[in-house]
């Protein structure tokens, strides 16, 4: 087995990468260190390799092996008891804000049979490529990744799926090409049911976010979901209460058509942290649905989002 010096073949940024580049019987093998890289910068770097070494007359065949620290990646689920409490556009906001706040951050839209993700990161209609039998995440402008149902089915079309189904899609989004990235947000479907129990028995949370609006119904079914966390084991971060107060456009009069202060009133009785409270404004429906979420900017918006981040953060932070 002979050796190739990589440093005259490659660019210097990729030759002081290889460990070891052999040629033995026509296959030329390249071993990699990828500690710190993405997905896109391992796939270039694989590509411009992979070209340069077929190019030799005496290389018919050529392996890249990629070696790096496995990445110790925390699942923070974002739940709810029932739907449309805004759940979903609090998720991609906080997933902009902690990567803001410097974490490598990816999102699942675990919502199996409404995603909403894809529309909400503005990647709509792009489809996610398979490597080595597992998927690898859509890019967002963001720079967060992310895997969505809504990345694997035409939009519009319904999903008629039992508990199983639905629970092995989830598989194959968590158990993904994340690359570099430490801090996971799962974007759970409303409820208690297959998709959760799937993620608690696979893949064990290591801390949940609970939103609801101020509203008694929700509240008692944010308390249902808090149950289940709890009984699996998980902590909740805390609970974020949405669509809190709205300001008359005309006016300025600010009103509470949800009612008011009902999940600090929860969090405090269930000894739960409160994270923060989010408005009723129009603006932040209408950014999410432009797929350019308020906190990708600098609207005033963003900073109740980025305040919850924030305390996100520093609960990762003192469990790291």
């Amino acid at each position: 087995m002979s050796s190739i010096d990589p440093k005259s073949l490659l660019p210097a940024s990729i030759a002081e990468r290889i460990a070891t580049l052999s040629l033995k019987d026509g296959r030329a093998i390249a071993v990699v260190d990828a500690a710190g890289l993405g997905e896109a910068e391992r796939a270039e770097i694989e590509r411009e390799i992979t070209a340069t070494l077929s190019a030799r007359s005496e290389v018919s065949d050529v392996r890249v092996v990629m070696t790096a620290e496995r990445v110790q990646r925390r699942l923070i689920a974002v739940g709810s008891g029932k739907g449309g409490v805004g759940k979903s556009t609090l998720t991609a906001n906080l997933a902009i804000a902690l990567a803001k706040a410097g974490r490598k951050v990816g999102l699942v839209d675990a919502d199996i049979y409404g995603p909403s993700q894809p529309m909400i990161l503005g990647n709509q209609g792009q489809k996610p490529v398979a490597r080595d039998e597992k998927l690898v995440p859509v890019e967002s402008e963001f720079g967060i990744p992310v895997l969505s149902m809504g990345h694997l089915v035409e939009p519009g079309r319904a999903l008629a799926w039992r508990g199983p189904m639905a629970g092995n899609a989830l598989s194959q989004l968590v158990d993904a090409h994340w690359g570099d990235v430490d801090t996971l947000l799962v974007d759970l479907p409303p409820g208690t049911g297959d998709v959760q129990l799937t993620m608690l028995q696979r893949f064990k949370p290591a801390g949940a976010v609970l939103v609801s609006t101020p509203q008694d119904l929700a509240l008692i079914d944010a308390a249902r979901a808090g149950q289940l966390f709890d009984q699996a084991g998980v902590p909740v971060i805390g609970l974020v209460e949405n669509m809190a107060g709205y300001a008359c456009p005309h006016c300025g009069e600010v009103s509470d058509p949800f009612g008011k202060g009902g999940v600090e009133t929860a969090a405090e009785r269930l000894e739960l942290p409160f994270l923060g409270r989010i408005p009723l404004d129009l603006a932040i429906r209408e950014a999410s649905d432009r797929g350019k979420p308020v906190t990708a900017g600098g609207d005033p918006l963003a900073k109740p989002f980025h305040e919850i981040a924030a305390k996100v953060d520093a609960w990762i932070g003192a469990r790291s």
